[in-house]
């Protein structure tokens, strides 16, 4: 299936869990992101979930995150144009607003350069068995990502497990290192 198909059938998935099964759903990621080792971690690009997407919960793994690293810094992702986005520093002053395409960011801080990023969480409907990933099709993240550092993880969260290929993918996309299921943690 391409990108289209896949992006259409994992919307409509995502959408039908429900209340406690999304909760539970969440917690069951949280119990696979806490086995993740977290040596060298210091600077994490995380994101705000949109409940109309039905997103995992990131800010559970932001908050574990904060007690497991206490000087961790976090970052968000603000959409400067049609084609780019940065990642802005946050902190328990930042004040959040919603952009024109329903995304939560800081409305100011400091901008965080790529290179100097341990790990962003990216978000995804389903990856396929090569860490290839579905997103919402904007391609905002394959863009940001294509200068990222060698040392810089990339994870992914999913409610799924991951499906056997997206035949679309190319040259530009950009796969993740870690993608975490409810069942199970993959590596790439």
């Amino acid at each position: 299936m391409n990108k289209s198909q896949i992006r259409e059938i994992y919307l409509q998935k995502r959408k039908a869990l429900h209340g406690p099964e999304q909760l539970k759903m969440d917690d069951l990621l949280l119990i696979q992101f806490q086995q993740f080792s977290f040596e060298g971690i210091h600077t994490v690009l995380t994101y705000w979930p949109m409940p109309h997407k039905a997103e995992p919960n990131t800010h559970l793994f932001n908050g574990f995150l904060r007690h497991m690293i206490p000087e961790l810094q976090l970052a968000y992702p603000v959409v400067r144009d049609e084609h780019k986005m940065e990642a802005i520093c946050i902190n328990e002053d930042t004040v959040y607003v919603s952009n024109s395409l329903g995304i939560t960011e800081p409305k100011e801080g400091d901008r965080l350069e790529l290179k100097d990023i341990d790990l962003v969480l990216v978000p995804l409907l389903v990856f396929d068995e090569a860490g290839y990933r579905v997103g919402f099709g904007k391609g905002y993240y394959d863009r940001y990502l294509a200068e990222k550092a060698e040392h810089t993880v990339l994870m992914g969260f999913s409610y799924f497990d991951p499906i056997p290929l997206i035949s679309d993918t190319h040259e530009f996309d950009i796969p993740l290192h870690i993608g975490v299921t409810p069942n199970r943690i993959y590596e790439f």
